[in-house]
């Protein structure tokens, strides 16, 4: 990790106690990590029917319990052996699934912000593409099994925008642009750093 990553990065010591004994909760009732991602899914996928609802308290609710899943998920694969490329490839996927939903029911909702949700989307696609790219052509590992590159908007960055887009409705324009922007820097800083590294 490098010293310009975020939340993620600098947050996980303080809320790693938290993750460990949902990890421990969920493996003794027996299910798996990818059990686990799934359950992160469909959590996360309704926080989209509360926003479409209009039930905002609901929705981000939701929103961070699918995140804290998203990362309990990951500790019971580590600390029971159980890691998987398949387990990974979920892992991102459904992340992606649960952000793309999001922004999907705003732009149903709020026709006059739409070109601002593509362009937040077209950056979140441009970031990911640098990010899956990096990590298939690289053979550096870090603790997934896969080289994950850090930088300023990660998943706990990306859910705070989130959570304020949900509260913040009249805003929802300005909040996208800052959203793509920070996503847009990342994808510089991960390409800058692709070209060190491969």
């Amino acid at each position: 990790m490098k010293g310009n990553d975020m939340l993620d990065t600098h947050a996980r010591k303080y809320v790693e106690p938290f993750i460990s004994k949902g990890a421990k909760f969920f493996l003794k009732l027996k299910l798996t990590p990818n059990n686990v991602t799934i359950i992160a899914l469909i959590v996360g996928i309704s926080t989209s029917l509360f926003i479409y609802l209009d039930m905002r308290v609901l929705a981000i609710i939701t929103l961070w319990i699918s995140g804290y899943l998203d990362a309990v998920d990951g500790d019971m694969a580590r600390s029971s052996n159980k890691t998987s490329l398949f387990g990974t490839l979920m892992d991102i996927t459904f992340d992606r699934v649960v952000e793309i939903s999001m922004i999907l029911v705003f732009g149903l909702k709020m026709i006059d912000v739409r070109l601002n949700l593509m362009v937040l989307l077209s950056s979140i696609l441009m970031s990911m593409t640098i990010f899956l790219t990096v990590g298939a052509l690289t053979d550096k590992k870090g603790m997934k099994s896969f080289y994950y590159q850090a930088g300023v908007a990660e998943r706990s960055e990306g859910f705070i925008l989130f959570t304020l887009m949900i509260l913040f409705q009249s805003y929802i324009g300005m909040i996208a642009n800052l959203f793509s922007i920070v996503v847009l820097f990342t994808a510089v800083q991960r390409l800058l750093e692709a070209k060190k590294i491969l």
